[in-house]
């Protein structure tokens, strides 16, 4: 689909146009099988890991965006989720988490996008925040039930706290909001097609962390 030539709100365009992607990255050998509650909490823990170096790059650049007449609407406190990130992982790891923690090969990919669209490109950081918040919001629930399902976690307490958005009330109105920012993004339809091919790039980066995960908890290894 091209942005370029459509008249449907860019919202539904960029959902549209990165569904093949988004598929990809959802139905992963390795998530499949951590939702099918086929994994330990070990491999639970560690792409808990992978997603708090995501996130960290997300939001570090949040000051500085705040004002960017782009990037700065999508720029909202309620969202962060880093300090539960460490919350979790501080449950899962005990108080030392942080010197054992890692970036897989395809995290530290992942993570020097996302850096260079924010520093250089704020449209393009609007893509990956689009792929993550957003997904955070809907089928990140779905982990945070099998997660207290599977390992026993307390229903929305530490080890699943990254799913649990405690100021935002309604997420369905939220997540309306948001594409409606979407839709109202201040950018030409050439800037918009751009934005469209970023996301794909996103949900790709994604997949890439999934396959390195798989391979260090490969049921058949």
């Amino acid at each position: 689909m091209d942005a370029a030539s459509s008249s449907t709100p860019f919202s539904s365009l960029i959902r549209t146009a990165s569904h093949v992607q988004h598929t990809e990255a959802e139905n992963s050998t390795f998530m499949s099988d951590m939702l099918g509650g086929r994994l330990g909490i070990a491999a639970y823990r560690r792409y808990t890991e992978q997603l708090w170096f995501v996130y960290r790059a997300l939001e570090s650049f949040s000051t500085a965006l705040a004002a960017d007449p782009v990037a700065g609407p999508f720029i909202r406190p309620e969202l962060a989720r880093a300090p539960e990130l460490a919350r979790d992982l501080a449950h899962l790891g005990g108080p030392e988490w942080r010197s054992s923690l890692t970036p897989l090969p395809a995290t530290a990919a992942y993570v020097a996008r996302i850096e260079e669209c924010a520093r250089d490109w704020p449209a393009g950081y609007v893509a990956h925040h689009y792929t993550r918040y957003l997904g955070d919001l809907s089928g990140g629930q779905v982990i945070r039930g099998t997660a207290e399902k599977t390992w026993g976690f307390a229903r929305k307490g530490d080890g699943v706290r990254f799913y649990v958005f405690e100021d935002i009330a309604n997420p369905a109105a939220f997540k309306r909001h948001y594409r409606e920012l979407l839709d109202a993004l201040p950018v030409d339809d050439l800037e918009k097609q751009r934005v469209v091919d970023e996301c794909k790039r996103a949900f790709r980066l994604n997949t890439a962390v999934f396959q390195e995960l798989g391979r260090e908890f490969s049921l058949s290894a």
